[in-house]
């Protein structure tokens, strides 16, 4: 795993900005994989900027998105799909039918998850998956406790995962309680994965993830076995890193062997 300490939440959202444009620019064709919720949006910001800026195209580039809320319809306030169109999609060149994200309003659960799994297969698979975690380290909408080999399916919403996501709602009860979402599995299998975290909220997750034990209970320590996992995270988030001083030595050496490459 690289860990990348950088100091502030606005320093994380340009850095994985500027990580997702490489992609695009050195593969116009790239399958990007995308997340939704507060700690993108900062990124997505960065991302439109650099593709007025640049002219960088999206023409050419299809996303998956990690998950939708069961039971909402794309067009619902607080669905991803409409978060995904309204923060980002808008602003770029991508035609919209290039740009993917579960039914939550299907009358055909399992069909459209096995769909969905095929889609990402017949695009050649995610070359970068963006991800945030939950406070109790979930990905995604993996609960603890999720099969470290599971693919797209439904979850039930643990009641910690439903309060953090009220504030997108007029009241709890208007939380969804089930969301479809890309397994474990699925995520493990992009060429890449970027996980962003910011706040000291996220740093009991973040230390578990990158220095605890591989375990169900902390989904996103599954990135322990990922070839080519990037984990982005402010002082705040890191504050809790044991090794943090050694990541940042890494970082600086990876750093200055590029410059001399």
């Amino acid at each position: 795993m690289r860990i990348v300490i950088l100091p502030d939440a606005a320093d994380v959202a340009c850095f994985a900005a500027q990580e997702l444009a490489g992609i695009v620019r050195g593969k116009p064709d790239a399958v990007l994989g995308l997340a939704t919720g507060s700690t993108p949006l900062g990124t997505y910001r960065h991302l439109i900027e650099v593709h007025q800026a640049e002219k960088l195209s999206f023409r050419r580039v299809q996303t998956f998105n990690l998950d939708e809320y069961l039971g909402l319809s794309s067009n619902h306030p607080a669905s991803y799909r409409h978060f995904m169109n309204e923060h980002l999609f808008r602003f770029l060149d991508i035609p919209l039918e290039q740009t993917f994200v579960p039914r939550g309003d299907t009358s055909d659960v399992e069909g459209e998850c096995q769909a969905y799994e095929r889609r990402i297969v017949e695009a050649g698979g995610i070359d970068c998956q963006l991800l945030g975690i939950g406070s109790d380290g979930h990905i995604g909408f993996n609960e603890p406790g999720s099969s470290l080999a599971s693919r797209t399916r439904v979850k039930t919403l643990a009641e910690r995962t439903r309060l953090d996501n009220a504030r997108f709602f007029a009241s709890l009860d208007e939380v969804p309680t089930a969301a479809i979402t890309m397994g474990i599995g699925t995520i493990l299998e992009a060429r890449q994965v970027l996980l962003l975290a910011t706040g000291q909220g996220k740093a009991e997750a973040i230390r578990e993830a990158v220095e605890g034990p591989l375990s169900s209970s902390l989904p996103a320590s599954a990135l322990q076995l990922h070839p080519s996992a990037t984990i982005v995270v402010d002082e705040g988030a890191a504050c809790r890193l044991q090794r943090a001083d050694y990541y940042r030595l890494a970082e600086q050496q990876r750093r200055r062997l590029r410059k001399e490459a």
